[in-house]
C-alpha cells in the first residue's frame, strides 16, 4: 500500500545559522495490489455478463416427399403472392396469375390503406387460417431490406404459412414493365 521512506537521518529541530535542513520525507504508492483487484474485477464483470443471443428467425420446413405430386399444395383461393420489384416496389396478386394480368396490382410498404400490410390483413380476414399461404418472390433487381421488410411483416401479421420462392419469368418481366411504367408517369 502506502510506504513511507525512514532512511533518512532528520535529526533535532534546531533552527538558526549554521544549522543544515533536514531532508524531507518522501513517500511512494505501491499500486501493485490495485492492479491485481482491476483484473480481478475485469474477470468478475466478464463471466457474470450475459452473452447477447444472436436473433434469427426460426423456420419451419416443410417435409420432403418421395413424388413431386404429394408436395405440399395450397389452395388457389388462400395464395397471396407478393413481387418484390426494384426501386423500393411491391407488387402482389391472390390465387393465380391471370393470363392478362387483370389481378396484377401493385402496393406500398407504408401502413396505409395502399400498404402491403393492409393487403395482408385483408387476405388474412377473407381467409381460414388453415388455408392461408403467402408465396414471396423477390426479383434480382429488389434489395435485401425489401426482403426483410415483408419477412418483419409476416411476423408482425402473425402469417404461420409463408414461402420464399424464386419469380417466373412471366412475373419478372411484369414487374419490369410495372416498375418502367411508374418511373415514366412521375417523370
Amino acid at each position: 500500500m502506502a510506504e513511507m521512506d525512514t532512511s533518512s537521518s532528520g535529526g533535532g529541530h534546531k533552527k538558526g545559522p549554521g544549522v543544515k535542513k533536514g531532508k524531507k520525507m518522501s513517500t511512494r504508492v505501491d499500486l501493485t495490489p490495485m492492479v491485481d483487484l482491476g483484473f480481478l474485477l475485469i474477470t468478475f464483470f466478464i463471466f457474470t455478463t450475459t452473452m447477447s443471443q444472436p436473433t434469427a428467425m426460426k423456420l419451419f420446413l416443410p417435409k420432403d416427399a418421395d413424388k413431386p405430386d404429394e408436395q405440399n399444395k395450397i389452395k388457389e383461393s388462400g395464395a397471396l403472392t407478393i413481387l418484390l420489384g426494384g426501386d423500393n416496389t411491391v407488387f402482389y396478386y391472390e390465387g393465380e396469375l391471370a393470363p392478362n394480368g387483370a389481378n396484377f396490382k401493385s402496393a406500398n410498404y407504408s401502413n396505409g390503406d395502399d400498404g402491403i400490410r393492409a393487403v395482408i390483413l385483408r387476405k388474412k380476414a377473407s381467409t381460414p387460417e388453415k388455408d392461408l399461404m403467402v408465396v414471396i418472390k423477390p426479383s434480382p433487381q429488389c434489395t435485401y431490406k425489401n426482403v426483410v421488410d415483408v419477412l418483419d411483416e409476416m411476423s408482425i401479421n402473425v402469417i404461420k404459412r409463408y414461402a420464399l420462392v424464386d419469380i417466373s419469368p412471366v412475373e419478372e418481366q411484369l414487374v419490369e414493365k410495372s416498375v418502367a411504367a411508374a418511373a415514366a408517369q412521375s417523370k
